[in-house]
């Protein structure tokens, strides 16, 4: 049976949508919650033992317009394991989406790109 979550956007925390079945992860809206590693737990934890299989191609699209330092960490965290595991065989595909005008957002999707290797990371600003 495939990993299906999706949990809607709160105050402090974003849309999650996970989609095994698809090979497809997406994160929307605004992180700053205070525990940022407890309410994303189930997510790694499905991502660590997804990105060991046979996958093919996960695209993961974050599209989160705001997050604080702790949610940084995390993010940054989640691509190094996507970049880690990702190869011929196995293409990660990541699409940073941010808007025009989030010029924080811009710069920190240049920045995380700079330390992804194997990865395709591509820049989606509206």
């Amino acid at each position: 049976m495939a990993f299906f979550l999706e949990r809607q956007s709160a105050t402090s925390t974003p849309y999650v949508l996970i989609d095994e079945k698809k090979s497809y992860m997406k994160l929307e809206g605004r992180c700053f919650y205070e525990n940022v590693a407890e309410f994303f737990k189930e997510v790694n934890d499905w991502l660590d033992a997804y990105l060991v299989t046979d996958f093919g191609t996960f695209t993961f699209d974050c599209a989160i317009n705001y997050f604080n330092s702790s949610t940084t960490k995390l993010l940054l965290n989640m691509l190094f394991k996507m970049d880690k595991y990702s190869s011929a065989e196995n293409q990660v595909i990541v699409n940073w989406i941010t808007t025009e005008d989030n010029e924080i957002m811009i710069e920190c999707g240049e920045d995380f790109a700079e330390d992804l290797n194997n990865l395709e990371f591509n820049m989606v600003i509206t």
